[in-house]
């Protein structure tokens, strides 16, 4: 059973989210283009949810950053993408408020994935077992993987 095959809980989840105060408290640009902070309303209740996730490619020229719902199968936090556009989204010092977003589908998710294992082999080797993540991408195992990839509005609308 892979660490993400369920939601994190307890001292694992406050670890988790310990970055949102980093991003809350403007400090956001300490992690440069590897953490994205995601603000986004809940599909049931409309209310402001907040997640930092680990950005597996970034773009500064276009921009774009993409990311990978990895913990609990359909991450909440996907589900409410699917249901209604990000409010904002945060990559370093860069602030997007009301994004566009689209999802990848699998090939290109696949291709972003493989990408990010080359760029960081260690990285990859230390966290693709507890993804549930084998190292050989054509292994029929390799799991399906919600990635949507973020970027600023323009003139007003957002692209999703």
């Amino acid at each position: 059973m892979a660490l993400t095959d369920r939601k994190p809980r307890g001292l694992l989840r406050l670890l988790l989210r310990a970055p949102i105060w980093l991003y809350r408290a403007r400090l956001g640009g300490l992690a440069g283009h590897r953490l994205l902070y995601l603000a986004h309303r809940g599909r049931r209740t409309g209310a402001r949810r907040e997640v930092v996730v680990e950005t597996v490619a970034f773009d500064p020229a276009g921009p774009e950053a993409v990311v990978i719902g990895a913990w609990g199968g359909t991450p909440d936090w996907v589900r409410n993408l699917e249901a209604a556009p990000a409010i904002e989204v945060r990559v370093g010092a860069r602030r997007w408020p009301a994004p566009g977003h689209r999802f990848l589908d699998a090939t290109e998710a696949r291709q972003t994935l493989m990408a990010y294992r080359d760029a960081h082999p260690h990285a990859w080797k230390r966290l693709a077992p507890r993804l549930g993540f084998p190292e050989d991408p054509a292994d029929p195992r390799w799991p399906d993987v919600h990635a949507i990839a973020f970027t600023p509005a323009v003139n007003g609308r957002t692209a999703s």
